[in-house]
């Protein structure tokens, strides 16, 4: 047995029937860039008094599993991470070309358990009841495109020597979004120029059921109200988004990225208001623009996302 490498380390997601009871099969073996996740469970010190200076044994507090897990943005794995955060899209298409698309506000969220395993031990432990509470993007020009997800969990089974999650369907980047492939578009699909960088915030504001329970795991966790946000560095090369400020009149904003007619990601926030920005003079440099945008909704979803690829199903 040697020590743990990351770059050996293999990450497993299924979606659960029951919350909290992991599957026995159909696990899918998912590329990732980092994960946070892990059960962890505190101690509090004894507060006992009259026992001289020797301290009494502490107690186990509740166990918590949160932790982020940063994931690329692909043609087709990074559909089974929409899933989990927005429940399961709509798919239209035939043949190798689908569009699946992905709405925000369901009244109910999927979970999933995820087993991550170390061969080089070897360990393999199940996290459950997962459900994912954030999302974050951040566009650029150039680099590399991941998208980091909040996600909560209910626990984690004890480490085994073997997996637990049967035969495991192997699925690689099929191919990823390079940044460079990425645009923005508004209202009409007319392309947002001079947008040096974007950074989409989505939360599902899930709360989570503490309950008491003998096991000090949480008991669930319920979806609250959905929110959405992007902030976006401009250069300062016209007064079209200044004028959307500035006259309090909503946006739809979409971030892109494509490869081909038939691969291609697109969020789309369908009603966004921007605050007003100031427009600093720092040098004899080209001015840049900071703005922040807030998502609302009337009668569609606070935010709408299309997968286009040759996968037929979520």
């Amino acid at each position: 047995m040697g020590r743990a490498r990351g770059a050996n380390a293999i990450m497993a997601l299924n979606f659960e029937t029951a919350y909290g009871t992991p599957p026995s099969s159909g696990y899918r073996r998912l590329p990732f860039v980092s994960s946070q996740l892990g059960a962890e469970q505190t101690m509090i010190d004894s507060d006992l008094l009259g026992l001289g200076r020797a301290p009494a044994d502490p107690t186990y507090d509740v166990i918590t599993n949160d932790g982020d897990v940063v994931v690329p943005l692909d043609v087709s794995t990074f559909g089974f991470w929409l899933r989990l955060l927005l429940g399961a899209p709509a798919t239209s298409g035939s043949g190798s070309a689908y569009t699946h698309l992905f709405s925000s506000g369901l009244p109910d969220l999927p979970s999933a358990s995820i087993e991550i395993g170390h061969p080089d031990r070897p360990t393999y432990s199940t996290h459950y009841g997962i459900r994912a509470n954030t999302l974050q993007i951040q566009m650029q020009r150039s680099g590399l495109t991941t998208a980091t997800l909040g996600l909560i969990a209910k626990g984690e089974t004890v480490p085994a020597l073997t997996s637990t999650v049967g035969d495991v369907e192997n699925l690689t980047v099929s191919q990823r979004f390079p940044s460079a492939s990425g645009f923005l578009t508004t209202d009409g699909g007319a392309q947002i120029g001079e947008v040096v960088s974007a950074r989409l915030s989505f939360s599902n504001a899930l709360e989570k059921d503490e309950t008491i329970r003998q096991d000090g795991e949480i008991n669930d966790v319920d979806p609250g109200m959905p929110s959405a946000s992007i902030a976006l560095t401009l250069k300062f090369a016209d007064n079209a988004l200044l004028n959307k400020a500035a006259g309090k009149v909503p946006m739809a904003v979409a971030l892109n990225w494509q490869i081909a007619a038939d691969k291609m990601l697109s969020i789309v926030l369908p009603r966004v208001f921007l605050s007003r920005s100031k427009r600093p003079i720092q040098g004899p440099g080209g001015i840049q623009v900071e703005m922040n945008g807030m998502a609302s909704t009337e009668t569609q979803p606070l935010m709408l996302v299309t997968v286009k690829n040759a996968r037929a199903s979520y």
